[in-house]
């Protein structure tokens, strides 16, 4: 794994972080910007929530209105903007429009996120105040700031980039998100930013980026809820000068490895880093008649607090996870079903199989655990990760205002 401080940045794209006091104990950098040199194709993600924050709304408006293309994403730590009503989406319009003058970007070219408290409203001064200084600091290396100025609850940072050749030359990824807790699929409470260098079709683009989010941020979950604020954004500039990305052209399966490879790292990241979280659990569905049963039954399996407070407690209660699993609301012939725990069969053709209590919950002691559900009725597969519940989860959200 890189060092935050040695990734490889695309050609083209500055960061910057600044201290706005928009954090309740007023520590640490809360306002970033990212900038590309030119204009780049933008594809993006958002949250399902019916409740969505001002910057979603506005970030989904100009990406439609200004064909897809962006040059600088705004983005705050701190406070949320939603649920505060017209004066959220007047307070998102006047920090970006601030953005775009001082760029001189157009202002439809200028995306916009928030995380943090709902309900509260956000001075938009206490950004447009940062803005010159930010614009000031633009540099390749910015990135480090960046991601830590987006963290709420997050205790690391979660940044990463790839390298891959594509037409004979060498494109670059880079991708930084935020996300402790709230975090379940349909995307989570967090933020993800992913740059690259290649030339892309749009329409390959977008669908890359809801594929990736399909098969990464929407496989976790922490505590099942899901945000207001959730956004992925994926800007592609051009400026590697490969031959344009199309949908089963040359370089298409390359770009979209990396792409995946990078958003699966960082949602695993997150997963690691949830509220209270001492262990990260895969849950791996195989032998089901198609993906949307193994899927469903995964995201079952992971969202069971009673699977979840076993983790914590390394307690080897299969009963849970089948229980769970007959919950999806998808066919299951429980008579068919074998779970392990890492490599230990715990359940067998939906009963009890022989196994070494003790042993079997000295394995669930271990940081990392796989529970493997053999589902016995075809041969698709999905992939889920979540981690335990814990008391620390409570005392987190217990005071996250207060």
């Amino acid at each position: 794994m890189k060092s935050e401080l040695k990734m490889n940045v695309p050609k083209g794209f500055l960061f910057a972080a600044g201290n706005a006091g928009l954090r309740k104990h007023g520590q640490g950098p809360d306002v970033a910007l990212m900038y590309s040199t030119v204009p780049a194709r933008a594809a993006a993600v958002f949250t399902t929530n019916r409740v969505k924050a001002a910057p979603v709304l506005l970030s989904q408006a100009r990406l439609k209105r200004g064909a897809h293309l962006a040059q600088a994403i705004l983005v705050n730590a701190g406070n949320a903007n939603c649920a505060t009503g017209s004066q959220g989406m007047k307070t998102a319009r006047q920090t970006t429009r601030v953005a775009a003058s001082l760029l001189k970007v157009g202002v439809d070219s200028t995306l916009v996120a928030s995380t943090g408290v709902i309900g509260v409203p956000l001075d938009a001064t206490k950004i447009t105040d940062q803005l010159p200084s930010l614009i000031r600091q633009l540099h390749p290396d910015g990135y480090a700031a960046v991601s830590r100025a987006i963290m709420t609850t997050d205790t690391v940072p979660k940044l990463s980039s790839r390298v891959v050749r594509i037409s004979g030359r060498a494109v670059t990824l880079l991708a930084f998100c935020k996300g402790a807790g709230m975090i379940y699929p349909r995307l989570a409470t967090m933020l993800g930013f992913f740059f690259t260098d290649a030339l892309v079709e749009p329409r390959f683009l977008q669908r890359a980026v809801k594929r990736m989010a399909d098969l990464s941020f929407n496989r976790i979950s922490v505590d099942g809820d899901t945000s207001t604020n959730d956004t992925v954004f994926l800007l592609a500039n051009g400026l590697a000068k490969n031959r344009a990305i199309r949908e089963g052209g040359p370089g298409a399966k390359e770009f979209f490895s990396a792409l995946l490879e990078l958003a699966q790292e960082l949602a695993i990241r997150m997963v690691r880093d949830g509220e209270g979280a001492r262990k990260v659990a895969e849950i791996r569905v195989e032998g089901a008649r198609n993906v949307k049963q193994a899927e469903a039954i995964a995201r079952a399996i992971a969202l069971s607090p009673l699977v979840k407070t076993a983790l914590a407690g390394a307690d080897p209660n299969w009963g849970r996870i089948l229980s769970a699993a007959g919950n999806a609301g998808v066919e299951l012939h429980p008579a068919k079903v074998d779970i392990y725990l890492n490599r230990m069969r715990v359940c067998r053709s939906g009963g009890a199989a022989d196994f070494n209590e003790a042993a079997a919950s000295k394995l669930l002691q271990a940081k990392d655990v796989l529970i493997r559900v053999v589902i016995g009725t075809g041969k698709a597969a999905a992939r889920f990760w979540t981690c335990d519940f814990t008391d620390e989860y409570i005392r987190i959200n217990a005071s996250y205002r207060t």
